[in-house]
């Protein structure tokens, strides 16, 4: 996430920062904030992921799009631009005004968690995607044990969560009406955890 804050800007100075930009930058209400590197098993898992999306749209022969972490989203209502891991868009792809780049109506994000992340891609960065009319689905994939949570929006106003646990399981895409393995999403992945449990009394 953020690691350095680099001044006010606006959008548009934003925009063109960013065009000519090595490193990826979020923006929120005139901040721009440099992101950190990932982790091994970060860019193997989101990899992993992007690529079983594709092949399963490409399977149903699908309108749909699946869009790496290399292109931004615009939240308008939070005047804020930021980077999923990856994200499905269905039906025409819809772009900012302000940002040709930038898109605005995904209907699936994915989000790899690391320590420096996790509360932020669950809470306000959450909080953000909601406000999109578009997004129904959100993947939170830990990235240290196979434990995947997905938000699914049944309705306007309730989102359920389910959580699966161990790499011999399958995750459920609603929106995409398929199922990947967890070992699909897993594979390659370097001293990845058992998930450990512990029972107060």
């Amino acid at each position: 996430m953020a690691e350095k804050k680099l001044g006010v800007f606006t959008i548009e100075e934003y925009v063109i920062l960013e065009d000519q930009s090595d490193v990826k930058n979020e923006y929120e209400h005139g901040k721009i904030t440099a992101m950190s590197g990932g982790t091994l098993n970060h860019g193997i898992i989101s990899n992993n992921t992007n690529t079983e999306l594709s092949n399963l749209i490409k399977e149903k022969k699908s309108n749909c799009v699946p869009i790496n972490g290399d292109v931004r989203i615009f939240i308008e209502k939070a005047e804020s631009f930021v980077y999923p891991d990856g994200m499905v868009i269905c039906g025409e792809i819809e772009t900012a005004q302000s940002d040709k780049n930038a898109v605005i109506n995904p209907m699936l994000i994915v989000e790899v968690l690391s320590k420096s992340t996790e509360s932020y891609d669950r809470g306000d960065k959450f909080h953000k995607y909601c406000s999109l009319p578009s997004f129904r689905e959100y993947v939170l994939i830990d990235q240290y044990k196979p434990v995947i949570d997905i938000l699914y929006k049944e309705d306007s106003s309730y989102w359920k969560m389910t959580t699966t646990i161990g790499i011999e399981k399958s995750i459920y895409l609603n929106t995409l009406d398929c199922h990947i393995k967890m070992s699909d999403i897993y594979r390659n992945t370097q001293n990845l955890a058992a998930p450990q449990f512990r029972l107060d009394i």
